[in-house]
């Protein structure tokens, strides 16, 4: 109804606009995102809404080019694109397609399910991730409503004094974006740089030696029940090996263990290896070496030398999955149009 009412030779954005919004409005936004998560559902559902609206206006304002509404004393063509820009700029931002500051997202994985495996298998990644991970943005999300939201990074230093659900939700959101990037298909991560290489023989004799401290930090007898083993860059810029209980993590002030910046974590929870090795922790944690991304854990080192935190808001990953993989949960609604204002509009 939108392309019928365009003026003639100015129907492409108002044609593709309108095929857009019917399709949401006919199939509804949980078939055309099929498998996203709820907070990302409501997102879409609220963008699918405003997108029907988003159509009307703009062939209101595009009626309003036609009829020349233009400043005075204004150069006609420039100010019908300023006019133009600006008012579907924020058209954009009420219909809720333009990203306001708002919820986190559950971080896609950058690899298939099962490129892990052996070290970590399909079905544990599955449940891990979009099971056991989504319900840590999920309740971090529900303690942030009507709240600043800062960046995920920013909210780990104050998580333990902000109450549980910054410490436990808002930790386990960080940990476990950080956890997926630090990780790589079998035979893909790489080796450590020579100057990550030479800091951590420097550190702990030798690259073995570290992994058996490493090792050893996370064992059940080191670290009871649930938590994390790190390799932090501490405040004099050495590596320490380190744990946390829970979902801490050693950028939180008053954390149990040594304060630092991360550049390598294993994640020692029962959910994280149980349904393929069982009580058996060691034994996990020796296969993981095998899928450590030493790429990034070497990024991560000299960014922390220069006193730069990961940001592990899943940006990196996002951008690896474009072609790589399909997933059943994670990922935005792509709307196919274009705004060519340049091109359609003012000439």
């Amino acid at each position: 109804r939108i392309a019928s009412l365009a003026p003639s030779g100015r129907s492409h954005f108002g044609s593709r606009l309108a095929q857009s919004a019917w399709i949401v409005h006919r199939r509804g936004a949980p078939e055309v995102a099929r498998g996203a998560t709820s907070q990302q559902v409501s997102k879409m559902a609220r963008r699918a809404r405003g997108l029907v609206a988003l159509g009307a206006a703009a062939f209101v304002a595009s009626r309003c080019l036609d009829e020349s509404f233009v400043a005075p004393g204004a150069s006609t063509a420039a100010s019908r694109r300023d006019m133009f820009a600006g008012g579907v700029g924020a058209l954009l931002g009420a219909a809720g397609i333009v990203e306001q500051a708002e919820a986190y997202d559950l971080m896609p994985l950058p690899y298939a399910y099962d490129a892990l495996e052996p070290s970590i298998d399909k079905a544990t990644m599955e449940f891990h991730h979009d099971k056991h991970h989504n319900t840590y943005v999920t309740n971090i999300n529900k303690a942030l409503e009507g709240k600043t939201q800062p960046s995920l990074l920013e909210l780990q230093k104050t998580a333990i004094q902000s109450g549980p659900a910054y410490r436990n939700s808002g930790g386990g959101t960080y940990n476990h974006n950080f956890f997926w990037q630090e990780m790589a298909p079998t035979g893909t991560g790489g080796a450590a740089s020579s100057k990550l290489a030479d800091a951590i023989n420097g550190a702990f004799g030798s690259m073995e030696d570290f992994k058996a401290k490493f090792e050893a930090a996370g064992a059940p007898g080191a670290r009871f029940g649930s938590g994390w083993v790190w390799l932090v860059v501490d405040k004099d810029s050495k590596l320490v090996i380190t744990s946390t209980p829970n979902q801490d993590n050693p950028l939180m002030d008053g954390v149990e263990g040594t304060l630092g910046i991360p550049i390598l974590g294993c994640d020692v929870w029962e959910h994280a290896y149980y349904l393929k090795y069982q009580f058996r922790r060691p034994d996990y944690m020796k296969s993981w070496w095998d899928v450590v991304n030493w790429n990034q854990v070497s990024s991560w080192y000299e960014d922390a030398l220069a006193g730069k935190a990961p940001a592990a808001d899943g940006t990196s990953a996002a951008a690896a999955l474009v072609g790589a993989r399909k997933a059943p949960s994670a990922g935005k609604p792509a709307f196919d149009f274009k705004f060519n204002f340049e091109a359609k509009f003012g000439q």
